[in-house]
């Protein structure tokens, strides 16, 4: 019986090489031997390649079918029989898989295949110290730091940009290099970029002077950090492209860890802010009327008598700011009741009475 291979591979008839090469190396994945598939499909799967691939032998396939001249188009003396390994010795370049490989391929550190990855600086971090309220709500800080910046004279380039354009002689204009790495299906040809010229594929002729051609220079930084209101202690704050810079890439971020000194008097729950306030008794028996600081100003609190052990009061809107309408939760003021530890004779004969009224 004829076998059909464009029918094996699942093309076209009208396929072009690379459709093709798609197609079968999407097929191999699947049922190589060695990763647990189907020798037997794997040999047809190979053969009608071996045989579509050729121009002469798919143009002998097209005419005459499977079998011509007494021969199978697929198996000449040199593709008798199915050696397992020789998908092991085949070379692959990975322009050709496009997204076929993609997934597949990630997890051997080998990334995405849309093209060589843009280079990348590394990332840093800074730690700050702010005060509680500072942390409630918001500041700025500037801090030095050392750090490796692009070349303000080249532009990160590492070249002088006055002198003449020349072709990269490391990537012969393309701006990318090949490399061959070896993996389980055999050796595969990667793209990356031309890391001489960056990928542009000229560089100049002379190197920059301030930096000697590396394009980013060492030196002291001054960063302005601006701390969000309501910043919970340990927080990090993020920063792009504020890390090293890379000659031919961008920079890395930067890290700034939060850490917020405690309050004397206030403390945060959620978005309240919470406080303990001292009363005597006679406030607590008749009712108090009180202005204490706040951290945005003073606040006024007012309780009528008779207040209770564990009472608190709530000023609205003079919390934690948060959400992007700056919304504010609420100060709460908890009343501890301060009882007198000695008496005068005044005081106690004071209570007497009110014990007799029942009080």
């Amino acid at each position: 019986m004829t076998k059909d291979y464009y029918t094996l591979l699942g093309v076209d008839k009208k396929a072009n090489k690379d459709e093709l090469k798609k197609a079968f190396y999407k097929l191999a994945a699947k049922y190589h031997p060695d990763k647990g598939g189907d020798e037997a499909k794997f040999k047809e799967f190979n053969e009608a390649y071996q045989v579509l691939s050729d121009d002469k032998k798919r143009k002998e396939y097209d005419m005459y079918g499977q079998t011509f001249n007494g021969s199978n188009p697929g198996s000449g003396s040199q593709n008798s029989g199915f050696n397992p390994n020789d998908f092991q010795n085949m070379n692959f370049d990975m322009d050709d898989l496009g997204d076929v490989f993609g997934d597949m391929f990630s997890g051997f550190g080998f990334g995405g295949f849309g093209g060589p990855k843009e280079r990348r600086g590394r990332d840093m971090s800074v730690d700050i110290e702010i005060s509680f309220k500072e942390a409630i709500f918001g500041t700025q800080r500037n801090v030095v730091i050392n750090r490796t910046s692009k070349c303000t004279t080249c532009k990160g380039g590492g070249y002088d940009t006055l002198s003449s354009k020349i072709t990269c002689v490391s990537c012969n204009g393309k701006g990318k290099v090949h490399e061959m790495k070896r993996t389980i299906f055999g050796n595969i040809q990667t793209t990356v970029m031309c890391s001489v010229c960056d990928g542009v594929g000229q560089t100049y002729k002379d190197k920059c002077k301030d930096c000697k051609g590396a394009g980013v220079k060492n030196g002291k930084f001054d960063l302005n950090i601006g701390v969000p209101a309501g910043i919970g202690n340990g927080e990090m704050l993020k920063m792009s492209e504020v890390g090293e810079a890379i000659r031919g890439g961008i920079s890395g971020d930067m890290f700034i860890k939060v850490h917020i000194q405690n309050d004397k008097v206030w403390r945060r729950e959620n978005n309240d802010l919470v406080m303990d306030h001292r009363i005597k008794l006679t406030d607590a028996l008749l009712g108090i009327k009180h202005t204490i600081d706040g951290l945005d100003g003073k606040l006024e609190i007012v309780a009528e008598g008779g207040i209770s052990i564990g009472e608190a009061i709530r000023v609205i809107g003079r919390g934690v700011p948060y959400g992007q309408r700056k919304a504010r939760g609420d100060a709460i003021i908890n009343l501890d009741i301060e009882l007198p530890k000695k008496l005068s004779k005044k005081a106690k004969d004071l209570i007497k009475e009110l014990q007799v009224e029942g009080i």
